[in-house]
């Protein structure tokens, strides 16, 4: 059989100032079910709207050679998702279209019913689902016995055996990055120029820490628990990585969770030598160890992502972030004197903040020496604590997917309005002061790199402009 994998979105709504942007890295869930497909011998073909503007004389090209679409579906990609799988049975109505991903986790049996073009929807990881539903496709399986999907019969919905994680992931076959050669990611448009070819890698899934306000698929999927890859499995994959590419994004939730498997895989990198800079995406400050921060920076460590979200600490113990203000404050500083291009995650508007407490948190982030800082609204997300909480308290649905912390809902103490002006402002004060940008002028002279200066300066005339729009 032949597979259309289709990541689905819209080119012209990519913003390229964040590192999560969906044009910086391949979708890992799309190759990893490619490579168990072409592992099964099947061919796979993969289409990323985010990558290219895709025809309807493309796609019908592409569908006439297909026996089965599957397309990764995250709530932000609803619209777009569904004016693609519309299309796709208006060229071919028989065609098999499987749909999976984030909206798929958690609207589960709803999610045949917010994409009526679909015929099947995974609940869980794929790669445990795809060959089952490969075997129903040939006739040699039964909707009802395979576990994780819901499927439509005579009019109605029905779900299969409840869903399944993968226990061992180390026997999860790499990604078949070759289905993307034709793209060419790692378009990050802010001060940080990503080393050409570009990739992603996940080494474990889920997380374990239990921070409040964060989405966990364990509240959806009872087995889907913190699962880790050994080190030797993922350093075989890197290997196989060097000398392809030469940027890799490491996008765990919180890759240095395990800090002995940490010291082993750089252990093993420095041992062998690589070619390859490394991007670490999700790390928490209470990992941050001196001799491991060494051993990075000499393994290709260039930058790194930290999940800090306040400045007050009063609303971090009411995150459950169980990390104090000195952690935050040390983990940067070490970061800084590692080389480390440094972001810091903010949130505003936690049930308890008040004025004093978001002008702490800006004032807190120019305390540190940050290159960069991403300041978003707290957002009761479903699966999380506080959106559980919410809803037992009759403050939202339970269909709600996202929800702004505002007033008017009883979800803060501060309007959607007012916390969009105080992110505007954290942005102002942190970007435009002198010293801030005197220090990346200095830190592009030494790393002989002003492709980092004149991106930065790109940024922070976007920023003068929406500051004053």
């Amino acid at each position: 059989m032949k597979f259309l994998l289709i990541k689905p979105g819209n080119r012209k709504d990519i913003d390229r100032l964040f590192i999560n942007a969906p044009s910086i890295e391949p979708s890992l869930g799309l190759l990893y079910l490619g490579a168990v497909l072409e592992k099964d011998g099947h061919k796979v073909e993969i289409l990323d709207y985010y990558m290219e503007d895709v025809s309807r004389e493309q796609l019908e090209r592409s569908l006439m050679s297909s026996d089965a679409v599957g397309m990764t579906i995250i709530t932000d990609d609803y619209t777009p998702a569904l004016n693609i799988s519309r299309v796709i049975k208006e060229i071919d109505p028989d065609i098999p279209l499987i749909i999976g991903g984030p909206h798929c986790i958690f609207f589960q049996k709803k999610s045949l019913s917010d994409f009526p073009c679909a015929d099947i929807s995974i609940d869980g990881e794929g790669e445990r689902v795809i060959l089952d539903v490969v075997n129903y496709l040939q006739g040699k399986k039964k909707l009802a016995d395979i576990h994780g999907v819901y499927y439509r019969n005579n009019g109605s919905i029905k779900s299969g055996k409840p869903s399944q994680v993968v226990d061992n992931l180390d026997e999860v076959p790499f990604p078949a990055r070759h289905l993307v050669d034709k793209y060419e990611y790692g378009d990050f448009l802010f001060g940080y120029q990503l080393k050409k070819k570009v990739t992603a890698i996940i080494t474990s899934r889920g997380c374990p820490f239990s921070c409040r306000f964060c989405a966990r698929y364990s509240n959806f999927i009872k087995e889907f628990n913190f699962r880790e890859r050994s080190a030797e499995n993922v350093v075989k994959e890197i290997q196989e990585l060097d000398g392809k590419y030469r940027s890799v994004l490491i996008v765990d939730d919180s890759f240095l969770a395990d800090n002995k498997r940490a010291h082993k895989i750089f252990d093993m990198l420095l041992e062998i030598g690589t070619n390859i800079e490394f991007l670490i995406r999700g790390a928490r400050v209470d990992s941050a160890d001196r001799e491991l921060y060494i051993k990075m920076k000499k393994a290709g460590v260039t930058f790194i992502s930290y999940g800090i979200e306040s400045g007050t600490q009063d609303v971090l113990d009411f995150y459950n972030k169980n990390i104090t203000l000195k952690q935050i404050q040390e983990a940067v500083n070490l970061s800084r004197k590692m080389g480390f291009f440094t972001i810091g995650n903010f949130i505003l508007g936690a049930p308890i903040e008040t004025k004093e407490y978001i002008e702490n948190t800006i004032n807190f982030a120019c305390s540190l020496p940050l290159d960069m800082i991403s300041i978003t609204p707290l957002g009761y997300v479903m699966g999380s604590q506080l959106w559980k909480e919410a809803v037992e308290n009759g403050k939202i649905s339970k269909n709600t997917l996202v929800i702004t912390a505002d007033s008017r809902r009883g979800l803060g103490n501060f309007t959607k309005d007012e916390l969009i002006a105080y992110m505007n402002q954290t942005n102002k004060s942190f970007y435009l002061r002198p010293t801030y940008i005197l220090s990346q002028i200095y830190r592009s002279m030494l790393r002989k790199d002003y492709s980092l200066l004149f991106n930065g300066l790109k940024f922070l005339f976007i920023l003068k402009g929406k500051s004053n729009a």
